[in-house]
């Protein structure tokens, strides 16, 4: 019986779900359930990408694949399921820092929960980037070098920072930011509202999608020099620390735990 009880005080699943306080938190807390949700969400925006341009790239006399024949690279047709992965990216990208603000604010922060952040934000920005690369409205290399830069400080900090950790830093927080607010516009199919005057004549219409093609690029050069630019910063911070870490007296190093929803790339 004893064996039996001390088991149910040890079950993850007990705990603060979304109370304040010092008492232990349930693994299935708010914060963790939305990181979840996020994740789940990762394959609902890829397909929502993928029929959006299988709609109109199908012919009904070539089999198998809806009755027709896919073309590559694939074009996205800017419908209704379009509008609709930008609003499901929307949404997963604004309840990113909804779910580290309650993280913080009332205690509810976990070891799944440190896990499951990254995963869920790396995951769907990656998806969505890499969608966009596909359907060729970005160039590989520009998110070849955003994936390198994050797998690789990933990786840099589970393996030569396991036991130290980098404050958050105000450049981590600007990639994210100018990532969000990047993939958002990109996603947005704002174009598909205006009409393209082919005629040769100066249009209102023609100079606003000039305009919108030129915040399209505006915002990938941004989001490669900040993304390349922290990741290099990072790489100098971890460096730093290790040599201090290294010239520091042992008995006065120690492991830093950190923070249930920060980044700090």
């Amino acid at each position: 019986m004893s064996e039996t009880r001390s088991l149910w005080r040890r079950n993850p699943l007990r705990g603060r779900f979304i109370a304040a306080g010092d008492t232990p938190v349930s693994v299935l807390c708010l914060p963790n359930v939305i990181s979840l949700a996020r994740i789940l969400l990762i394959p609902v925006l890829v397909w929502l990408l993928v029929a959006d341009a299988l709609r109109e790239v199908c012919t009904a006399s070539m089999p198998p694949v809806c009755g027709g024949v896919v073309l590559w690279p694939l074009a996205a047709q800017d419908g209704p399921l379009r509008w609709a992965a930008a609003i499901v990216f929307i949404v997963a990208i604004a309840t990113d820092a909804f779910d580290g603000h309650l993280a913080r604010s009332r205690n509810l922060g976990t070891d799944l929960g440190i896990f499951l952040d990254p995963v869920a934000d790396k995951g769907i920005t990656g998806a969505a980037l890499i969608m966009l690369a596909v359907l060729g409205e970005l160039p590989w290399w520009a998110v070849g070098l955003i994936l390198l830069r994050e797998v690789g400080i990933t990786v840099y900090r589970a393996v030569a920072l396991r036991d130290r950790v980098i404050p958050a830093s105000r450049g981590g927080k600007l990639k994210t930011l100018v990532q969000a607010v990047a993939i958002s516009y990109w996603l947005l199919p704002f174009a598909s509202l205006v009409t393209w005057d082919s005629s040769g004549t100066v249009t209102a219409g023609n100079l606003l999608l000039l305009t919108l093609e030129a915040i399209h690029w505006v915002l990938l050069v941004l989001v490669v020099v900040i993304t390349l630019w922290t990741g290099i910063d990072y790489l100098v911070q971890g460096s730093r620390a290790a040599k201090r870490a290294r010239n520091a007296v042992p008995a006065t190093s120690g492991t830093v735990t950190p923070a249930a929803d920060e980044d700090p790339a």
